[in-house]
């Protein structure tokens, strides 16, 4: 006896289409270049998730960097002092001060340099 696929197999195919909505080309409709795109979509997702935090990381870095360094302290310096004197400031809030507010970051940098 012969079975047709058809229930499942259309819902499987309208769930791959419906996530593979916005790919060009074949990458959409065609079910096997749409499976292996979705597939490295995905992986690329999970992986670009925690490679977002490093990256930003390094971003509130390089900017706390260039800003204690025109008020000439090193970076390495400036951040174990801030955790000798007890400061609970991380990168993210000091690259956001020494922006938008440079005074009060010479300020942070003058007090913790002190100590």
């Amino acid at each position: 006896m012969r079975v047709k696929r058809g229930v499942v197999g259309i819902k499987k195919r309208k769930k791959l289409h419906k996530l593979t909505k916005g790919f060009v080309g074949g990458r959409r409709n065609l079910i096997r270049a749409a499976r292996e795109t979705l597939n490295k979509g995905l992986a690329y997702a999970f992986r670009d998730r925690r490679q977002k935090k490093r990256e930003y990381r390094r971003l509130w870095i390089a900017r706390v960097s260039a800003a204690i360094r025109q008020r000439g302290y090193s970076y390495s310096r400036f951040i174990h002092s801030l955790k000798t004197s007890g400061v609970d400031l991380d990168r993210k809030v000091l690259a956001e001060i020494a922006i938008t507010d440079p005074e009060g970051f010479t300020f942070i940098a003058k007090t913790v340099s002190k100590s």
